[in-house]
């Protein structure tokens, strides 16, 4: 699900990821303990934001699997379509954390105040069956492209995602790798199925010593 918090000098911040890649993930560290982290790359190809978007470029998350620590750029995802000889881009994926409102209200102010004078009105065309849609028209003589790459800078189209795997390891803070990350949470499970074997088995004995009083 994904995990942030801060604390006295340290901070989290584990992005969410898809169950199915994390579980495989899980199995092959099991079935092979010297397994590489290049290798559960292949398993685990980075982040998986509920809100859509694109991650730019592989190295952010390289980096961050491997030392526990980077960050990444994530954009959102927009089409440029011309409309009766007139461009417009439309939004329909937008950065993990961003609101919809937010980023739709963060665009008007930019045009209000001239910083994008490309664009000549934004509609919120979002519904039940498209969660995100915002459709940005253009002005005849605007470029789509640097209009874009505008609202790439300025707006929160574009936003940068902390990579801190840092958790508590025998009550001590410690940044970890993804493969020591699965690690101790394989050693976390071992220690919840023990303790909740011995429990059953406490109980069995407690019922058998009362049911041997009954006989």
């Amino acid at each position: 699900n994904g995990s942030s918090g801060i604390a006295v000098g340290m901070a989290t911040s584990m992005a969410p990821h898809n169950l199915g890649e994390v579980c495989e993930a899980i199995v092959k560290v099991i079935d092979e303990p010297d397994i590489s982290i290049d290798e559960l790359l292949e398993i685990i190809k980075g982040p998986d934001f509920p809100t859509g978007g694109v991650i730019c470029g592989r190295s952010g998350i390289r980096r961050g699997y491997h030392t526990g620590r980077s960050t990444v750029i994530v954009r959102g995802k927009a089409v440029i379509e011309e409309v009766k000889k007139r461009h417009r881009i439309v939004v329909t994926e937008i950065p993990y954390m961003q609101q919809r409102d937010r980023v739709e209200l963060k665009m008007a102010a930019l045009v209000n105040d001239g910083r994008i004078p490309g664009i000549s009105g934004i509609r919120n065309e979002s519904d039940l069956k498209e969660p995100v849609r915002l459709v940005i028209d253009l002005k005849r003589d605007a470029d789509p492209d640097v209009v874009l790459a505008q609202l790439f800078q300025y707006s929160p189209l574009q936003d940068t995602i902390s990579i801190i795997l840092l958790a508590l390891v025998d009550g001590k803070p410690r940044v970890m790798s993804i493969k020591e990350m699965i690690q101790e949470f394989i050693r976390h499970r071992a220690v919840v199925i023990r303790r909740r074997t011995q429990f059953k088995l406490m109980r069995a004995r407690k019922q058998k010593h009362t049911i041997e009083g009954l006989l």
